[in-house]
């Protein structure tokens, strides 16, 4: 049968298999804390906290939880950027057992109501800035508790005094009482209360519900549980061959993102390692960030990539400490893979950007590029037990090796289900002949001899002109080979007469003029590398393309603008 199980692999050092504890997220946590105590559990914007503190927080906001009328079983919406008050949260609602409902603060308000309400969550964590706007939509809601904290509760000393004179002076902050209420006040509660907060948790229990366009591209609630969260922070240390404590980690995916919470947390703070937060992208930031603390690990989607080759002023860039650089959440163009590992060759690094594959159903990553190999296209191999094959879309026949089919997966770091919407779990979950529950991820791709897993694209983005199907991702990576071409997005538009046609958005090399000669050259290579009837009809210049909430290519975005074109 064509499925990539343990024993194929035969690259590395990675184990076959791994034992999976059977409590909490929150006790790995602990663990971790308990054999290194000094070393920094995270940083944030300089202000550090050892894990002997970290875990001492957990435990006051645990019992604050519970003093504020929070109960085991019940959920909590965290609506915030990475911070380390996010962080905290997250932990101690596991350590007292209820679930963290993990969402975007610049969500839109109906997106807001309809998340709080389908993880019927009866408090929310935000922002100060963000919190009138909370405040209006609670009614709304079945949430009864509103919890507010800034930037500033995360900072201590110099940094929180000249936070308060200068960016603190704008935000306005809610006056407390009745259902509103400071984190610090939480915390403070905490520490006046005697209540026992340490839930007995099981591994299979729901840790935390993750909001994710999910296998067929609307939003539903991703139900984790421990096992689900833990098992993939323990692959993920096993297949990276990397993740050392004492280290430092970037976490620029938001925690609210299945990479930002299991790979850059989770998996970090189980390896005794440090998190680097970073609550908000920018590119001056980001570059000042890699040269001061010289971060060991970078994981980000591939427009954080993309955006090291935009860099200024860089050449005095030292990446020799570099042990581990990931992408994923979106596919990485090969063309791109070869410009960003020029790039850290150039500044010294010995390691290449590993490409991962996941989705948030199984948490995030579920295969990885070995370290010292890797296929040019491929996003590599499978994690320790975890089961991947290739069937026929809308089946569960398995397709042969090197042909396209829809990518399912099983293993411990599946989840649960989707949040009050058993018809699209059973759609997503399916017990196959062989008895394991597979995930049908919705993606295509195909399995080399080897094992070796290719991704394709999400089977509703392919482009179908003429009955031919067109795979963007493949036409992406033809044009972004071109000399003068920093990225670019390829979508289909309605056509009355080929049923779509292929337009390409190109992102130009900082430099080089959007002319219509260079047009003509992307065309003239277009056509030694693309096959006629997939061909774009135009190109059209952006100096930049939209992203995401959590910087993907928004192609989508780029749909709906031709479409509302062609309705004027």
């Amino acid at each position: 049968m064509n499925v990539s199980a343990p024993w194929l692999r035969s690259y590395g050092d990675v184990p076959h298999s791994l034992d999976y504890p059977e409590g909490s997220i929150v006790k790995q946590i602990f663990a971790a804390g308990e054999r290194f105590p000094d070393i920094s559990a995270y940083d944030f914007f300089g202000c550090t906290k050892s894990y002997r503190d970290f875990m001492e927080d957990i435990r006051l906001c645990a019992k604050g939880l519970l003093a504020s009328g929070v109960k085991k079983g019940e959920r909590f919406t965290i609506c915030m950027p990475n911070s380390p008050q996010a962080v905290t949260m997250l932990y101690a609602l596991n350590l007292m057992g209820a679930v963290a409902c993990m969402v975007h603060p610049l969500s839109a308000e109906e997106e807001l109501v309809r998340f709080i309400s389908d993880s019927e969550s009866v408090a929310v964590l935000t922002l100060d800035q963000f919190s009138s706007k909370l405040l209006d939509l609670l009614p709304r809601t079945g949430a009864k508790k509103l919890l507010l904290t800034g930037a500033d509760e995360g900072l201590y000393g110099i940094k929180k005094v000249g936070y308060k004179l200068t960016k603190g002076l704008k935000i306005p902050r809610l006056k407390t009482g009745g259902n509103i209420l400071r984190y610090t006040d939480l915390l403070k509660k905490g520490e006046d209360s005697g209540e026992n907060y340490d839930a007995e948790v099981k591994a299979d229990d729901v840790a935390a519900i993750l909001y994710s366009g999910g296998t067929s591209g609307t939003s539903k609630g991703v139900q984790l549980t421990n096992r689900n969260i833990n098992a993939m922070a323990m692959q993920t240390v096993a297949a990276g061959d990397c993740v050392e404590s004492d280290k430092i980690m970037v976490a620029i995916i938001p925690l609210f993102h299945g990479f930002g919470l299991g790979v850059c947390i989770h998996t970090t703070l189980i390896s005794s390692a440090t998190i680097l937060l970073v609550p908000q992208f920018s590119l001056k930031a980001y570059a000042k960030l890699l040269k001061k603390r010289r971060p060991h690990y970078i994981a980000g989607v591939p427009t954080l990539f993309e955006a090291l080759l935009r860099l200024d002023n860089m050449d005095d860039l030292d990446m020799s400490q570099m042990k581990g650089i990931f992408s994923g959440g979106d596919s990485l163009s090969v063309e791109l893979k070869r410009k960003v590992d020029a790039f850290l060759k150039q500044h010294g690094s010995k390691e290449q950007v590993r490409e991962g594959y996941g989705l948030t159903e199984c948490v995030s990553a579920s295969c990885l590029t070995p370290r010292t190999f890797h296929k040019e296209g491929s996003i590599g191999i499978p994690y320790p037990d975890m089961y991947y094959k290739i069937i026929r879309p809308g089946s569960t026949e398995t397709m042969p090796y090197g042909e396209e089919g829809e990518i399912a997966i099983s293993g411990p770091t599946v989840m649960k289900g989707y949040n009050n919407n058993p018809e699209e779990t059973a759609k997503a979950l399916q017990t196959h002949d062989d008895g394991r529950i597979w995930l049908h991820t919705g993606d295509l791709g195909y399995m080399d001899e080897d094992g070796f897993i290719y991704f394709r694209m999400r089977i509703k983005r392919m482009i179908v002109s003429m009955g031919y199907n067109i795979y963007p991702t493949q036409l992406e990576n033809a044009i972004e080979a071109h000399d003068k071409v920093l990225i670019s997005c390829v979508i289909g538009i309605p056509d009355n007469f080929k049923g779509q046609r292929v337009k390409a958005f190109v992102v130009l090399k900082d430099g080089e003029l959007p002319t219509d000669a260079v047009k003509e050259s992307i065309l003239e290579h277009c056509k030694k590398n693309i096959s006629k009837y997939a061909m774009p009809s135009d190109i059209e210049y952006r100096t930049e393309l939209p992203k995401t909430l959590v910087g993907k290519v928004a192609y989508r975005k780029l749909e709906e603008e031709e479409t509302a074109k062609q309705q004027t």
